[in-house]
């Protein structure tokens, strides 16, 4: 397929004038002239330079490869439809939809950037986080930028044991059934050559404890909805976990929220205003 430098190049401009900064978390500030988000708000949400996507509005620049196409409409907060119109635009095939996908929907993302100031992620069936807050990479640690089959924190449970120090641990034989429990049902949803099968194999290869666990072919184990988390410097924390499901992505969006008047909510207060940083 071809480049349309030209549909492209209005294509980007339309969407980037229809979003306001509220829709996609940002502050208007003051003397706004311009109609929509500026160049540099796009760029930066979608982690590129401002001149790399000017060259894309200006009809100049090289071809974007279909890792900074996906980058721009997550950006730009576009519809899976929207998306896959910007792929051709650019020359390229529409990615997978589903469960393989890793676009987050514009509705979960207008909901997940008005909650700044609580513990919260988007994770995909595998348990890949695509999006955390900030009081969750200070809760849990820095998820979104793992790569591999580190990603999954299914696979982490079993091929890396400081994953389980985050954890309470009367809650880790629970854990290990239901991250097994719903690998397999990833897989039998996927089938098999699929991210899901390939986790398997590794685990089955390396772990003794997913093997036990993944013979007794459990499934559909269900998350507890009270959390007991275990912060290095804050100690225990118990949070409740309410889910909100996107269905046609297979894409979840956890929120964790603490008993007002608990310690757990004044442990994770402390959090908010000290952040990631050390407590020592």
């Amino acid at each position: 397929m071809d480049i349309d430098r030209s549909g492209m190049s209005e294509f980007l401009r339309r969407r980037r004038e229809a979003l306001q900064p509220e829709d996609v978390g940002l502050p208007r500030g003051q003397r706004r002239r311009t109609s929509g988000l500026r160049r540099e708000e796009v760029a930066g949400l979608a982690h590129m330079s401002t001149d790399y996507y000017a060259r894309l509005e200006q009809e100049r620049g090289p071809q974007p490869s279909p890792q900074m196409v996906a980058a721009i409409a997550q950006g730009l907060h576009l519809t899976l439809d929207e998306r896959d119109h910007l792929f051709r635009l650019a020359g390229h095939e529409a990615p997978a939809r589903g469960g393989a996908s890793e676009h987050v929907s514009p509705g979960l993302l207008r909901i997940f950037d008005r909650l700044q100031d609580t513990p919260a992620e988007i994770v995909t069936e595998l348990g890949e986080t695509l999006r955390q807050t900030p009081l969750s990479v200070a809760l849990v640690g820095d998820l979104v930028s793992l790569r591999g089959p580190h990603r999954s924190i299914g696979y982490r449970w079993f091929a890396d044991p400081a994953t389980r120090l985050r954890y309470a641990a009367h809650d880790h034989a629970f854990l290990s059934r239901m991250f097994a429990s719903g690998l397999r049902g990833a897989v039998t949803r996927q089938g098999q050559g699929s991210r899901a099968a390939e986790l398997a194999e590794l685990l089955l290869a390396g772990s003794e404890e997913f093997r036990a666990v993944w013979a007794e072919h459990e499934v559909g184990i269900r998350p507890h909805e009270v959390k007991h988390f275990v912060h290095p410097e804050l100690g225990a924390l118990e949070l409740s976990c309410q889910t909100l499901l996107d269905p046609t992505q297979s894409h979840s969006m956890l929120v964790y929220t603490a008993t007002p008047g608990s310690e757990s909510a004044q442990k994770l207060e402390l959090l908010s205003v000290l952040g990631a940083q050390s407590f020592a």
